[in-house]
């Protein structure tokens, strides 16, 4: 399923703002603009995450002094990355609540149960992109609608091209990392137990982590 409509709407230019600057004032220094490598333009396309390459992970602090981390095993994914003009790039990302995998199955157990995701009630958690910039060297800013049990709330993704390749399959792949955090009680996941020494068994604050490996996807016929 394409999950992106890659036409643009037109829209018509607004005209130049005539500059504000008195005679004999001085001018303003000038601000070079951050432009991404033109080499990066032949990657424009559109781009599926390769599971058995990739991780949309998480982490989060437990009993205050260890860290549990999982991921989710089964997620569908489109992307659209627009080399010339990053602003254009595009991400849909949606996780299916149920695959959660820790490594601990009573842990798992927990975590889809409606203490926590609900898997029962909210099947899919899903991250959309609204927003693109680019940060200099191989850096962007991807802003974006993250929507956990009916709860859509905006992150922003720090996001880091780590390359391209073509593999010996013929298949190119591009790599990105991603790592944002965010707090669980802002999507309603507020349960929680209290540990006898002060303080809660579970962080408020949860890091969302992609390593991405992406396959270019096939144009479609037509």
């Amino acid at each position: 399923m394409n999950l992106f409509n890659r036409g643009v709407m037109s829209r018509r230019k607004a005209p130049p703002i005539p500059s504000q600057r008195t005679a004999g004032s001085p001018a303003s220094p000038t601000t070079t603009a951050v432009l991404p490598d033109p080499a990066l333009a032949d990657l424009t396309g559109e781009w599926v995450i390769d599971p058995a390459h990739s991780r949309i992970g998480f982490s989060v602090r437990h009993a205050m002094v260890t860290t549990v981390r999982g991921a989710f095993a089964e997620y569908e994914s489109r992307l659209y990355f627009d080399g010339r003009n990053p602003a254009r790039s595009r991400a849909e990302i949606v996780m299916s609540t149920a695959s959660v995998d820790t490594g601990v199955e009573q842990r798992d157990a927990h975590l889809v149960h409606r203490d926590f995701l609900d898997a029962a009630n909210y099947p899919r958690i899903r991250f959309a992109s609204t927003a693109v910039q680019f940060a200099g060297d191989d850096l962007y800013r991807m802003t974006g609608d993250l929507t956990i049990k009916n709860t859509t709330r905006p992150v922003v993704l720090e996001l880091t091209y780590i390359g391209h390749v073509t593999d010996p399959f013929g298949e190119e792949r591009v790599g990105f990392d991603g790592t944002t955090t965010f707090n669980r009680s802002e999507w309603g996941l507020t349960y929680n137990s209290r540990l006898a020494t002060g303080g809660a068994m579970v962080s408020e604050k949860v890091r969302l982590q992609l390593d991405i490996a992406a396959i270019r996807a096939p144009v479609s016929a037509g």
